[in-house]
């Protein structure tokens, strides 16, 4: 796996624990925090969200725009491309699935959000290149909260516990 992107994801959960959530959800907003994306703009940095995996309306949203969107690349079943963890001869990782199997439920909603809304190569920097579009332009705020909640809603009860669990780490509530 790329460091540069590692220590990125590390930077990302740092100032996620660090800002905290400044107000509860709303169900059409998504919650408004400081500093998400080093280098971002002040309002790419002023979104972070959570999932809702049991709102069955934006599920449903969020299962028709990822079959649109995004199943092309990370596959009709979340199962991602083969061999998604080995570098292609060009360099750039294959899609990861969003299954269990893969490292989705690993990071907070804000860092998905993030990744999904700017892209790999732009949260990362330095020159850092992926297949990954960002959807920034393509897809509303509330796309991309409906297709991660989508996403989130087919995991098993202890990954989703889990990925909460990551949640709660990166707002600083431990």
């Amino acid at each position: 796996m790329n460091w540069r992107f590692l220590v990125s994801g590390a930077a990302v959960l740092i100032l996620l624990g660090l800002a905290g959530y400044s107000r509860m959800q709303d169900p059409e907003r998504p919650s408004v925090i400081s500093k998400i994306v080093p280098g971002a703009t002040e309002a790419e940095n002023s979104t972070v969200i959570r999932l809702r995996p049991g709102d069955t309306g934006l599920v449903a949203d969020g299962r028709e725009i990822y079959a649109e969107a995004c199943a092309s690349c990370h596959g009709a079943a979340l199962e991602g491309q083969a061999n998604w963890k080995q570098r292609n001869p060009d360099g750039r990782l294959p899609a990861p699935p969003h299954d269990p199997s893969g490292h989705t439920w690993h990071h907070p909603d804000g860092q998905l959000f993030a990744l999904t809304k700017l892209g790999p190569a732009r949260i990362v920097g330095d020159g850092y290149e992926s297949d990954m579009p960002g959807f920034e332009g393509t897809l509303s705020d509330r796309e991309i909260v409906a297709v991660l909640s989508f996403i989130k809603s087919t995991w098993p009860a202890e990954i989703r516990a889990r990925h909460d669990g990551i949640n709660r780490q990166a707002a600083g509530g431990g």
